[in-house]
């Protein structure tokens, strides 16, 4: 298992190194975004560990550019704790956020459960439903579903993000990315395609009036 750990302070790579690898991880380190995209480029990273203030470019930044390149279980360590810092992490799509100071056992149990986590996350079963994300298919009753790739991306993400409220305009960044210049209405049609393929299970979807959407299981 590979770990990347960046974070402009040397001390704090050390620690958490010295505690990863008393856990048989190998660690990879980085001490500025920049050289964080770079490792991701040329080496099959597991799980990263992730500062945001850093030179260079900031945790945040550095995030979305290795997302473009491989979608990689992310912890974000940061002296920031205000309630903004937080929920723009988890809306780019980290998985966890620890605040600094910070105990290096709890951060390696995070660490464990987000590994583990993503590894049970390969495939997605609810009742007769079946998401497999690494074939890129879904199953009802097992018939394969026919969805386009921006559909079974929204499908994706609410799964992910299960029994959380989602606004328009996080899954218009999320799935149709940043750089994208449409409107609330390319949601809502492609969620209506979405639930019409879905068949039986298109009210897992629900509507949350004047915000967006919620994959709800129960």
């Amino acid at each position: 298992m590979k770990i990347l750990v960046v974070d402009d302070e040397e001390m704090i790579r050390n620690v958490i190194k010295e505690y990863a690898l008393l856990d048989n991880y190998e660690v990879f380190e980085a001490e500025n975004g920049l050289e964080a995209i770079d490792i991701v480029e040329n080496n099959d990273i597991d799980v990263i560990v992730l500062d945001i203030m850093m030179p260079k470019l900031d945790g945040y930044s550095t995030y979305s550019e290795i997302k473009k390149i491989k979608k990689i279980p992310t912890i974000i360590l940061s002296a920031r704790n205000e309630e903004y810092d937080k929920l723009l992490g988890f809306e780019l799509g980290v998985d966890d956020y620890l605040a600094k100071p910070f105990s290096p056992k709890e951060l390696m149990a995070r660490i464990k459960a987000i590994t583990r986590r993503n590894k049970e996350e390969d495939k997605f079963v609810y009742k007769d439903l079946v998401v497999d994300f690494l074939g890129h298919t879904v199953f009802i009753r097992n018939e394969e579903i026919s969805l386009t790739p921006k559909e079974f991306a929204i499908l994706s993400y609410f799964i992910q993000n299960k029994n959380i409220a989602i606004s328009r305009d996080v899954l218009l960044n999320q799935v149709w990315g940043y750089d994208f210049f449409g409107d609330d209405r390319t949601v809502d049609t492609h969620i209506k395609m979405l639930r019409n393929n879905l068949k039986e299970y298109r009210n897992l979807i629900k509507t949350v009036r004047g915000m967006g959407y919620k994959f709800e299981i129960k």
